[in-house]
């Protein structure tokens, strides 16, 4: 019987993203932390002396990872009510614990608390990937710190960089977005304990107005959930802001990553720089010989998608009614865990083709030696001056046979003359022998190499052992 592929299928699940990062939004782990924050909820609860059982709590964490989704989704048919579907199916499956599972909670409870835990674990996987972006660019800062290379300032010819200088701008601004990714992942907290209106109402009531042990229930489920920061106030939810916050730093990598992939898409089309390039890949289906740059392609679009959906995170937070109104709930669904997604696959293009750019130094070096004579006219107008030139005529001298070997460059399509042409000037006859010199590459880079190992030294280096607590496999370009 053949395959049927009759769905829609998300590009970013199906083609780009992580099996880890589909796996932290997957229903698996959604519903598995709900039952996780229930028996929290009913162990503190315990603790503090309310009649719940170890019974009870036995039977919860028997059943803690095996949802019965099917008997979930056929209550939720008939509830119209995701939490209470699975509150009732979890009871079906604990009979002795169905009656104070959910005990003073309200929907909120699981859900935002569950939010926090999923966006806490998906920023430290993408801080993992940033890691593994970093210290690819770090090594090829490194290797390439010296190499002179045209720069481009309105992308037209300007003063020599090097290829590792240019490159740390990709990798400064990189790791710009980890210290305030890592900023944000600090500041997760968890939603608590607080009930419909944020009041903690309920919980008084269940504690015979006890305050004391209403604080302790808080503190105690946060700590069992592994935090130790618990939202003060709240509505029914915790500030919607806090999305907004989480998906403005992952905007920050898209931003970044668009950057360094249209700087490669430019470098490429000037055969300087490439991403790699498989044996077997084919460029285009009509031109056998094109090598297109598709992983920074990709980059660039998966970015743009990111900037885009992420925005709609403030538009959210800026129409919270109140305490709370649901048309939330719909647009979170999708833009919280698929900003994350295109993050992870921004993330793994990212590692992939920085690990495996391929420089093209004689190229570099045939464009640099077409603008280079322009940028040694200063040095020569100064030696002919120390000469005993007349500065200003020198200067008409230059300009002029400046403009006729551009011209000819741009014209004609022949090499850039303008030294043969100044040497064959009587003007510049008492340097005429310093001239060949004056053409040589590494004096017009600055510190462009030294700003490279000060940046990897006091920036780069200390931030990416910083980043090396989060751990994660590479992933592989899948298409």
């Amino acid at each position: 019987m053949p395959e049927k592929r009759d769905s829609y299928e998300s590009p970013l699940v199906a083609r780009y993203a992580s099996r880890e990062m589909v796996a932290l939004f997957s229903p698996e782990f959604k519903f598995r932390t709900w039952r996780r924050l229930w028996i929290a909820l009913a162990e503190a609860e315990r603790e503090l002396g309310l009649p719940i059982s170890s019974t009870q709590i036995a039977e919860l964490r028997r059943f803690a990872d095996r949802v019965n989704f099917a008997a979930a989704e056929r209550l939720e048919r008939e509830l119209r009510h995701d939490v209470m579907s699975h509150v009732k199916a979890y009871g079906l499956q604990c009979p002795k614990a169905a009656a104070i599972i959910h005990l003073g909670a309200t929907s909120c409870y699981v859900t935002d608390n569950a939010d926090l835990i999923i966006l806490r674990e998906a920023l430290k996987l993408v801080l993992a990937r940033v890691r593994l972006a970093a210290e690819a660019l770090a090594d090829f800062c490194r290797r390439w710190r010296r190499l002179p290379t045209l720069g481009l300032t309105h992308l037209q010819p300007a003063q020599l960089v090097t290829v590792g200088k240019r490159a740390s701008l990709w990798l400064q601004e990189l790791l710009l977005d980890a210290a305030e990714l890592e900023r944000r992942l600090e500041l997760v907290p968890f939603h608590g304990v607080k009930g419909a209106t944020g009041t903690q109402v309920s919980f008084q009531h269940l504690f015979g107005g006890d305050d004391r042990k209403v604080r302790r229930l808080e503190a105690l489920v946060a700590r069992k959930m592994g935090f130790e920061r618990v939202v003060p106030v709240s509505g029914q939810t915790y500030s919607r802001k806090l999305d907004s916050q989480v998906l403005y730093a992952l905007m920050g990598l898209a931003e970044s990553a668009a950057k360094f992939g249209n700087d490669l898409r430019i470098l490429a089309s000037r055969k300087e720089i490439e991403e790699p390039f498989e044996s077997k890949q084919i460029g285009s289906s009509a031109m056998a010989y094109k090598r297109n740059p598709m992983r920074s392609e990709r980059m660039v679009g998966l970015a743009r998608w990111l900037l885009a959906a992420a925005a709609a995170a403030p538009q959210t937070s800026a129409t919270q009614w109140m305490e709370r109104t649901l048309d939330d709930s719909a647009p979170r669904r999708m833009y919280i865990p698929e900003c994350f997604l295109a993050a992870d696959a921004l993330l793994i293009l990212w590692a992939n083709v920085a690990g495996g750019l391929v420089v093209y130094p004689k190229v570099i070096r045939r464009s640099v030696e077409q603008e280079l004579p322009f940028m040694a006219t200063e040095e020569i107008l100064m030696a002919a001056v120390k000469a005993g030139g007349d500065r200003q005529e020198l200067h008409e001298v230059i300009r002029r046979h400046s403009q006729e070997a551009a011209r000819r460059v741009k014209a004609e399509g022949l090499d850039n003359d303008l030294m043969a042409r100044l040497a064959a000037d009587p003007a510049f006859a008492h340097v005429r022998s310093t001239l060949a010199g004056s053409l040589k590459p590494e004096k017009f880079i600055g510190r462009s190499a030294e700003q490279v190992d000060e940046f990897l030294r006091d920036m780069a280096t200390p931030a990416i052992r910083r980043l090396r607590r989060f751990q994660v496999r590479r992933a592989e370009v899948r298409v």
